[in-house]
């Protein structure tokens, strides 16, 4: 019995020794916990325990493959060094106070699915980098206060579903390169500071379920290609300068019922034709 359990705890203290990650993730790890004021954590890293034990930190064949901080008070920058962790899938740093720049590194993390930095401070633009990331399934940004253009390489994030930018500072037209994200169900953008039209590619998302542009300043038609969209659940594009008449069923699926603004600033209905079947666009 004693020789059993001492193969036992032999076996599993094997198991602890082999579980240890790569030095280079583990100085990512603790320079993050330094840089966002790891002492002040709601649930803090005991930097001398093994990093299986550390909050938030999934290890699977000795590799760190998600970080989940969400809501533990951390402040100050994202440290650029987080790119070392290049096998993360998950990456969420939602509910924070962190400041300062996206860092551009983050491009590095090609097998990242899930990227959520939202409800931070985080300010300048969204990095470029963030295109080169082709197996992120969900990118959320909102609720920071982020400028700038929408990246115009946004469509390369062919696997992307989630979109959720909303609540920030966003400026410029929404990017051609955006209606070629087929498999996106959830396009967020309401709450910036967003031009121009919606073009009639918006049909190309066959999968869109919710869309959001409320809160912003764009123009030109409603694209009738709207009524295309088989799967669209929500729609909010209300508090814009959008013109011209809407069918009655999209009318029904905005939120606002078609709320504009017009050129003094005065909320207005859309006019809605009376027709169900079809839409009318305005000469006007």
């Amino acid at each position: 019995m004693k020789k059993a359990l001492l193969l036992f705890l032999i076996l599993l203290s094997s198991n602890v020794i082999f579980a240890a990650i790569s030095p280079k993730e583990k100085e990512a790890l603790i320079k993050l916990y330094h840089a966002t004021g790891g002492q002040q954590w709601k649930v803090k890293w005991d930097l001398n325990a093994t990093v299986t034990a550390w909050y938030g930190v999934k290890i699977q064949d000795d590799k760190v493959v998600a970080l989940d901080l969400s809501d533990n008070n951390l402040t100050g920058k994202i440290p650029s060094e987080i790119s070392n962790l290049v096998n993360l899938q998950l990456l969420n740093l939602h509910k924070n106070q962190l400041t300062g720049d996206i860092p551009q590194s983050l491009g590095k993390l090609k097998l990242l699915r899930v990227l959520n930095l939202s409800f931070n401070q985080l300010f300048g633009s969204i990095p470029t980098s963030l295109c080169q990331l082709e197996s992120l399934n969900t990118l959320e940004l909102y609720m920071n206060a982020l400028s700038g253009n929408l990246p115009a390489r946004l469509g390369q994030l062919q696997k992307l579903e989630t979109l959720s930018l909303f609540s920030n500072e966003l400026t410029g037209e929404i990017p051609i390169s955006l209606y070629e994200l087929k498999g996106l169900k959830t396009l967020m953008l309401n709450s910036n500071k967003l031009v121009g039209s919606l073009s009639k590619d918006v049909q190309n998302m066959v999968f869109l379920e919710n869309l959001s542009l409320f809160d912003n300043n764009m123009n030109g038609q409603i694209p009738v290609e709207l009524r295309k969209l088989n799967h669209l659940k929500e729609m909010n594009l209300s508090y814009n300068k959008f013109n011209g008449f809407v069918s009655k069923d999209l009318a029904l699926l905005d939120i606002m019922n078609m709320t504009m603004l017009n050129e003094k600033g005065l909320a207005v209905a859309l006019k809605v034709n009376s027709d169900r079947n079809s839409a009318i666009v305005s000469e006007d």
